[in-house]
Order: C-alpha cells, then structure tokens, then sequence
C-alpha cells in the first residue's frame, strides 16, 4: 500500500514551518517599509509645516 511511511506526530512538516516564519518575514519587511519615510524636520519653535497652505 502506497502512502505514509511514518507516522505523524502532530507536528506540522518543516516545509510549512518555514513556509510561515518566511511569509512573516517578509510582512514585517513590506510593513517597516512602508513605514519608513522621510522625516519631517522641525523648525525652530518645535512646530512642523507642510508645503500646501
């Protein structure tokens, strides 16, 4: 009979394990990216302006 060899052990394969912590991985990193901007600067008095009125 054709099938699994071994039993399971009620863990997941590692293939899927690294599966995740990769896709987790790389949704922190979309997410700093996204988050990572240009700075506003200060000005003197500690108060930011934009460019539009």
């Amino acid at each position: 009979m054709l099938g699994r060899t071994s039993a399971r052990n009620g863990r997941p394969p590692a293939r899927y394990t690294r599966a995740l912590v990769a896709a987790v991985i790389a949704a922190v990193a979309l997410i700093t990216a996204a988050n990572a901007g240009p700075a506003r600067a200060a000005t003197a008095d500690g108060v930011t302006h934009s460019a539009r009125p």
